[in-house]
């Protein structure tokens, strides 16, 4: 189980850079100038994520094995995106932007969801998941 728990948890990081790479592509935004920017996003989006994730159950095998748990990750990054918002207001020394937390809620649980979504369905497809059948 603990290897499984390391793919989880390099698969979170990994979800959560994607969706930071695309926010900042889709703003024109993805030299490497705007790599400290990035980080400012990515870091606090990252400790938000592994500070409420375990709160709501999402490296329990029993939650990360079921489908119809797949509400929860999304639930937490709803949670995680304001406070990641508010951390960047405070490295950066700027406002926060409401748009900016609801953007970013909405689309880092969406990229969750369809981490964790393909996390279930390959551990399934493989015989690692006890979980019940999707219908």
């Amino acid at each position: 189980m603990t290897r499984n728990r390391n793919i989880l948890i390099l698969g979170d990081i990994l979800a959560i850079l994607i969706v930071t790479l695309i926010g900042f592509a889709t703003h024109g935004e993805l030299d490497a100038s705007f790599i400290t920017r990035m980080g400012a996003v990515f870091i606090p989006l990252l400790i938000a994520w592994f500070l409420l994730a375990p709160w709501f159950g999402l490296f329990q095998s029993e939650i990360i094995s079921n489908p119809k748990q797949l509400w929860r990750p999304a639930l937490a990054m709803l949670f995680a995106a304001p406070l990641t918002a508010v951390l960047r207001g405070l490295i950066l020394n700027a406002t926060v932007i409401p748009i900016f937390a609801v953007a970013l809620s909405a689309t880092s649980a969406l990229g969750m969801m369809i981490w964790r979504g393909l996390y279930y369905f390959l551990n399934r497809k493989q015989g690692r998941s006890a979980a019940p059948p999707l219908l």
